[in-house]
This record gives C-alpha cells, sequence and structure tokens, in this order.
C-alpha cells in the first residue's frame, strides 16, 4: 500500500481521506474492521484525480449504504471509497427522465417520482440501499427490477476515464449483469410513466406493509444472504433453508431472523467470523439436503 503517497496527496485536494477508518459503523450488520484508506470524494473532480494517481495499483471497494455487506474483522489492506453527498442528488429533465447520482439512495428516488407523479419506482421505497448498489446487482422486489426503468449508465473506469453506458448495451440478469466490476457508477437515467400522486402513495404503501409482514426491521440484519437459485428449483432460498437448516441455528451472535430465514442477524456482539461461519454452514446443510448450491447475495470485503 502506498499510504504515504495518499497522505501527501490528500493535502491537494478538498474532499477528506480518513486512514485506519473503523468500518463497524458503516454497515447494517454492525460488525467489521479497519480500512488501511477511506476515500470520500465530495466532488467528481477530486475522484477523477484520485483514480488517475492510485486507481490501477490498489485494491478498492466501493461502499454504498451498507445494507448487504459484510465486512472483515481484519484491516482491509486496500482503499474504501464511499460517494459524498454531491452524489446523491435527483433532477427532473425536461423529457420525462429522472436523473440520480449513485450514493441516492433508494427511498429518495422513490420519494421523489411520487412527488413528481412519475409511476414505475414504487418498489425502490422497499429496498434499502443506493442507486450505485442497485445497479450493481440489478437489485429488486415485488416482481420489479433496476433494468425496468434504466436508461442509461454514467460510470468511471479505474484510470479516471468517465463513460456513459445505454442500458440496453447491458446484459441484465437476475442480481447481476454482464458489465466490469471495476467500474465506479456515478449517477443514472431512469424513465417511469405518469401516474397519479394518490395512486403511487397507496401502492407504496401496500409494498412496504408486504415487506414489514415478512421481512425484519430495525435490527442489525444486512437484506437477503442467498440469492434465489431460480435455474436450479422452482423454490425460493428461504424455503429451501427452512427444510434443510435448524432456523434456531447460531455461530456465537450470529443467527437466523425469526421473521425471514433468508436473512442472517447480528444479534448483539457478532463477529466477522461468527457471520461466515453461519453463511457456510446454512450453505453446505442446503446443498447437502437438496443438492442445489446457493450464491451468495451480500458482498464480502476481506
Amino acid at each position: 500500500m502506498i499510504v504515504d503517497e495518499i497522505k501527501k496527496f490528500s493535502e491537494e485536494i478538498s474532499s477528506i481521506i480518513y486512514f485506519d477508518y473503523d468500518l463497524k459503523k458503516s454497515n447494517w450488520f454492525n460488525i467489521g474492521g479497519k480500512t488501511k484508506v477511506y476515500f470520500k470524494p465530495e466532488s467528481l473532480s477530486d475522484l477523477v484525480i484520485f483514480l488517475r494517481k492510485f486507481g490501477n495499483n490498489n485494491k478498492i471497494f466501493i461502499l454504498g449504504a451498507g445494507s448487504n455487506t459484510l465486512i472483515n474483522d481484519n484491516t482491509f489492506d486496500g482503499i474504501v471509497i464511499k460517494l459524498g453527498k454531491n452524489f446523491s442528488n435527483v433532477s427532473l429533465l425536461p423529457n420525462g427522465l429522472v436523473v440520480a447520482g449513485s450514493a441516492c439512495t433508494d427511498k429518495k428516488l422513490s420519494d421523489f417520482a411520487t412527488e413528481n407523479e412519475i409511476g414505475g419506482f414504487e418498489f425502490l421505497a422497499c429496498i434499502p440501499g443506493t442507486i450505485g448498489g442497485g445497479l450493481k446487482i440489478n437489485a429488486g422486489c415485488f416482481n420489479r427490477e433496476f433494468k425496468d426503468i434504466l436508461i442509461s449508465i454514467q460510470a468511471i473506469d479505474r484510470l479516471g476515464k468517465i463513460i456513459t453506458i445505454p442500458a440496453d448495451k447491458v446484459i441484465f440478469e437476475y442480481r447481476n449483469n454482464d458489465l466490469n466490476k471495476d467500474l465506479i457508477f456515478l449517477s443514472a437515467s431512469f424513465k417511469g410513466k405518469k401516474k397519479d400522486k394518490d395512486q403511487i402513495e397507496k401502492e407504496v404503501f401496500e409494498l412496504k406493509k408486504r415487506k414489514e409482514e415478512n421481512q425484519p426491521t430495525k435490527i442489525k440484519t444486512s437484506g437477503s444472504t442467498f440469492k434465489n437459485p431460480i435455474n436450479q428449483t422452482s423454490k425460493k432460498v428461504w424455503e429451501l433453508i427452512k427444510e434443510s437448516v435448524p432456523l434456531e441455528s447460531t455461530f456465537g451472535d450470529a443467527g437466523i431472523s425469526e421473521k425471514h430465514c433468508n436473512f442472517f442477524v447480528n444479534k448483539n456482539n457478532a463477529t466477522f467470523d461468527d457471520m461466515n461461519k453461519l453463511i457456510e454452514f446454512v450453505k453446505e446443510r442446503v446443498e447437502e439436503k437438496t443438492g442445489i448450491k446457493l450464491e451468495k447475495e451480500i458482498k464480502i470485503l476481506e
């Protein structure tokens, strides 16, 4: 790691760069150690300059809301980048397109669409992440996904080059796409349809109600742990877990939610090893019982 070079560079820009930064409070699991470098760019120009100098030579992890991220308790020997508030703006263009920065939360975009009477964004009210994270995994719920409203993506590569990618040039799959994994998303353009505000609010209310009835809230969890194995069985992943694993299984303070067994919970002070052991245990038991290999939906920073 070229920490000394980055420390020197930090004096040349207005954005703050932290060193030996604690990541525990930066994710919903409330688990994790430190990172050697934590860069929070507040302007595109600072991000461009940083990547041109350091983007091609270091391990870089992009952190969004931390709502589907499990972080190792050891110090990450690399750079964590979390885009600042200037990357969270939302605006409405004259042609009906909505442009949202990738640090914008999904809920904020849904609320903006509601206020402007644009339908199609209702499902985003139930996804606890950012636009950048949603683009990366083609996030979705209730039979709607990012790809259904996406027009284009603006991104930057590790050399600091900014590119625009039309949605029709991207192959989207369930919780995946064929984009270069090293790209950092800056913003995206979306298109909905004109819809009465009362109708939108009613639909959002119904979706939130369904979510609260079936998923744990206000606890230290990180959303769906595993993807649904859509090409292997018609069963949902929670059904496979329920029939394969004792749901009271715990490793330290890491346990399985009583409300939804594909949600794992930090009951108090779970460590990375606790949660990782639980994930691997469930994965192994499901494969032993059903022959199906589960794929993790959460991202792990090791």
